[in-house]
């Protein structure tokens, strides 16, 4: 029977991120995930704050040169509606940064963290899945799909919306859905996209575009669920043809990458994030659909504060009630970016006037007072970050 400090159970990007950075956190961890095996072609961007996560972790060098930058953001309202936003331009250099952040290929991603996790001296991997967990007052009990065992001080579930962790810890949760369908795909490009990511409103949800290395891009396309059917059905050359008119031709002629993927689009939310010697982290705590970067920035945030909790104090025993810190540390943040990406999705797709009113304001005032577009930008890439560089702003201005 092998004996660590933590389980994982999970072995997606934040699984393999969660065991890294526990096991360089001084944690003796176990990594509990069969082999994964599918080609993932999707990307992911990370901002500011994760990137900086990844260097510590001595993991960032090795991804870097995968990576595209995302310089400038802009948002441009392409719906037909009477009121209308005008375009907003976010630029990382007003707040001092040479870019918002990055965007990456999963595969690069899983592939660099999979052999860190191997060179770990740290972890233990256990390339099979978790039947069973049992939680008790002195510690864990992990049962695994061959008959071994795995007993721990604290378990971490990462393994997905369908978490055995959560049902185990009889966790309930919140979960909604939404009348639209993500596209997600790659496509290559002939005008340079200059490291500036775009987002459309439409009235079916956002259209946005973002930089890979090279004339390449990646999108993620909101749809209604038979237009998003309709458009799957059709050729990559169709689909390019109608990828380059919702772009207004901006980068050219289109050229669409094979495999394009159609996902529903749902959230889900649980009711706890952390209990005793437990907690939940991603997806198995909190899925968002795809909009404004949020998911795996989110994620990441989950273990930098469980490496707060379980690594402040390596040489002590792990609190029995570490995973209720854990989620009196972790509320306000996911609750706060849950209603946000909830808010401005539906915000898209209200037909009710006085909401169009809102945004179409928003996105007005946003675009004329630098000073609030940078406290937006601050809080996009990092939680309270808005609030520190105000307050270095406000020092600098008195010292002048």
């Amino acid at each position: 029977m092998k004996q660590v400090e933590v389980a994982v159970i999970g072995g997606g990007l934040t699984g393999m991120v969660a065991a890294i950075a526990l096991a360089r956190g001084g944690r003796s961890v176990a990594l509990v995930a069969a082999p994964y095996t599918k080609t993932d072609r999707r990307t992911t961007a990370l901002m500011d704050q994760s990137i900086r996560f990844l260097e510590r972790l001595a993991l960032w060098e090795k991804i870097a040169p995968s990576t595209a930058a995302l310089t400038t953001m802009q948002i441009i309202d392409g719906t037909t509606r009477l009121l209308r936003a005008p375009t907003v331009s976010f630029r990382a250099s007003e707040i001092g940064l040479d870019a918002f952040g990055y965007n990456i290929p999963n595969a690069v991603l899983l592939d660099s963290l999979s052999e860190a996790v191997k060179a770990e001296g740290n972890i233990t991997l256990i390339e099979t899945t978790a039947s069973e967990v049992a939680i008790r007052d002195g510690g864990v009990s992990i049962t695994l799909e061959d008959g071994d065992a795995v007993e721990a001080g604290f378990v971490v579930g990462a393994d997905g919306r369908n978490s055995m962790v959560r049902e185990t810890l009889a966790i309930k949760v919140k979960s909604w859905s939404y009348p639209q369908s993500a596209m997600v795909l790659n496509f290559a490009h002939s005008l340079p996209h200059q490291n500036i990511s775009t987002e459309f409103h439409t009235e079916s949800g956002p259209f946005t575009q973002v930089p890979l290395p090279g004339n390449r891009s990646s999108l993620v396309w909101v749809q209604k669920p038979a237009e998003a059917a309709t458009n799957a059905e059709k050729s990559l050359e169709e689909l390019g043809l109608l990828i380059e008119e919702r772009m207004q031709s901006m980068l050219g002629k289109v050229t669409v990458e094979d495999n394009v993927q159609v996902w529903p689009l749902s959230g889900m939310t649980a009711h706890r994030f952390g209990k005793g010697r437990a907690t939940l982290i991603g997806e198995a705590a909190h899925v968002f659909p795809p909009i404004g970067a949020q998911g795996l920035n989110l994620s990441l945030r989950d273990i930098l504060a469980l490496t707060d909790v379980l690594c402040d104090r390596a040489d002590q025993p792990i609190a029995a009630s570490a995973g209720d810190s854990f989620d009196r540390k972790r509320r306000t943040d996911i609750l706060s970016r849950t209603a946000s990406v909830d808010l401005l999705n539906r915000s898209l797709l209200s037909d009710f006037l006085p909401v169009q009113m809102l945004r179409a304001a928003g996105l007005h005032v946003l675009s004329a007072i630098p000073p609030l577009r940078n406290v937006v930008m601050r809080e996009g890439i990092e939680p309270g970050g808005s609030l520190r560089g105000f307050t270095s702003m406000l020092r600098e201005k008195l010292r002048r």
